[in-house]
């Protein structure tokens, strides 16, 4: 099965008002166009396009977009938008055209407007960024939400959300036609407030123009796609514009790594602080209470005497972390932290889909399937791990083909002082040679720890096995990388894979329930 069949489809609201094209031209300063046609959708890709859309046709890192025109129009497309250089590519055409140079700078305000996305129609809109944490926040923020008696839409790299529907994601952000056309269905559908995970390609990128959140969040940054950007200071800049007034109306900033201080710092919205780590001055501040398998608790401590309890379901003090950010984000949105601190008192109810998801039975080690494929993750993970792990820690992992290749010798140093035994296997090998990838990480780890434990098996479906084999009660086995995902990228094929079926199976096999 090819990639494009395995990615599922973009979603639409069912009714769009239509926008005449000479108003679409008025608002946003273009030449009135030469007949009057009724826009009902927006779209850059012709994979995608519907009856009656205007075709946006932008240059590209290979090719000009106005190369697809003809087939927009074919499928449908009634009218176009493109530069000058679109215009001289194609020449006439057959539906009226509008020109708008460096089309891209205006694609997400374009959108906005063709699905009705403006002010005063909008639902509230929360959105997250960071390097790790960005899903779970979302889905805690969202499960909160849920409690208060909201009706969620949540946009992120797992699934997207609207009124209970749930669907499998294609992007960690979509880009800005699919967002703002997957907005508009939210709101169709009676959505109230949205949870929406950003990631820095996305603000690179422009795919969240045309949106206005009424409080974002910041979680952490660490070593983590060096190959979009040339050091920790541009991957920064790339999430800084999140905290612009462009784009925000509040903020909220955890400290636990240095460069929060650098987000408040450089934001233009007013932002509140939060912390995990002892010590360090905050406005709110989260403890931990206790940690299990299953569970855990947390005080969080917040300005004028508040003090919320509640736990979440699932393990690590870095997940409470991400739980005391979401609620701040909700205060800072005007919720009431009363109203959150009973909504919340028997615990926070969500289900985080590959976060540290535990997919033991009653018997056997515990197995956890974890989405974290950077060195941050493997040490925050493998140390909550750890702390409710009787026996020996097992680890299971491979490094993405085709990523971040400076951040494979930094993950095989944390995952092997982090654990007991460990299993290098592959992950998404792309096109680069998976048995390449795992001697990088073999070599690295006997660096880093000469005497330990070391396997290399391949396929990863055989790893789970020899881990699973050689571990005990009490021991647990930490298989980091796939998390949620339910395929595996080989040569640009996506074949169907789901690493949490992979480690029941295993279980199974091995006689534990």
């Amino acid at each position: 099965m090819s990639t494009q069949e395995q990615i599922p489809p973009i979603l639409r609201p069912d009714h769009v008002a239509p926008v005449s094209l000479s108003a679409f031209a008025e608002r946003f300063g273009l030449t009135a166009p030469q007949r009057e046609v009724e826009v009902t959708g927006i779209s850059m890709n012709t994979g995608d396009l519907r009856a009656g859309d205007l075709f946006v046709a932008m240059p590209g890192k290979k090719t000009h977009g106005a190369k697809f025109i003809a087939k927009a129009i074919e499928l449908g497309a009634i009218a176009v938008v493109t530069d000058a250089a679109g215009v001289a590519e194609v020449g006439s055409m057959d539906v009226p055209v509008l020109i708008q140079e460096n089309p891209r700078a205006h694609l997400g305000e374009m959108a906005a407007y063709v699905y009705g996305n403006v002010p005063g129609n909008m639902p509230l809109l929360f959105a997250t960024t960071g390097t790790n944490g960005k899903t779970s926040t979302s889905y805690l923020l969202e499960g909160i939400l849920r409690q208060l008696g909201e009706t969620t839409g949540l946009t992120s790299t797992a699934e997207r959300h609207i009124a209970g529907e749930v669907i499998v994601s294609r992007l960690t952000t979509p880009e800005s036609p699919e967002m703002q056309a997957l907005i508009a269905r939210m709101r169709e559908k009676g959505v109230t407030a949205v949870a929406v995970e950003v990631s820095a390609q996305a603000l690179s990128q422009l795919r969240v123009d045309g949106l206005h959140f009424d409080v974002v969040g910041f979680t952490n940054l660490s070593h983590d796609h060096l190959d979009d950007y040339a050091d920790m200071d541009e991957y920064l800049a790339a999430k800084l514009p999140l905290f612009s007034t462009q784009r925000a109306k509040r903020g909220v900033v955890c400290l636990d790594t240095k460069y929060g201080r650098e987000v408040v710092r450089k934001s233009e919205i007013p932002v509140v602080t939060i912390t995990s780590e002892m010590g360090v001055d905050a406005d709110w501040h989260v403890a931990i209470t206790a940690e299990t398998p299953k569970y855990t608790s947390f005080v969080l401590a917040g300005p004028d005497g508040i003090n919320i309890r509640s736990r979440i379901p699932i393990l690590g003090a870095h997940m409470a972390a991400n739980a005391g950010l979401a609620i701040a984000m909700l205060v800072e949105a005007g919720f009431d932290a009363a109203r959150i601190a009973k909504a919340i008192a028997g615990g926070i109810d969500a289900y985080l889909p590959g976060r540290t998801e535990r997919v033991t039975g009653e018997s056997g080690p515990d197995v956890y399937v974890d989405f974290g494929h950077s060195p941050d993750a493997f040490l925050n993970t493998l140390a909550a791990v750890r702390k409710v792990t009787p026996g020996r820690v097992f680890m299971v992992f491979g490094a993405d083909g085709d990523r971040d290749a400076s951040k494979r010798p930094a993950m095989a140093k944390v995952a092997a002082e982090g654990c007991d035994v460990l299993v290098v296997t592959d992950h998404h090998p792309r096109f680069e040679d998976p048995a390449s990838i795992r001697k990088t990480l073999v070599e690295n780890a006997l660096a880093a720890r000469p005497e330990l434990e070391i396997y290399e098996v391949s396929p990863p479906e055989a790893a789970i096995r020899k881990a699973v084999a050689l571990a005990q009660p009490g021991d647990a086995i930490l298989w980091a990388g796939p998390g949620h995902q339910d395929y595996r990228d080989i040569r640009g094929v996506r074949t169907p894979y789901s690493a949490r079926a992979e480690a029941r199976s295993a279980l199974k096999e091995s006689g534990w329930s």
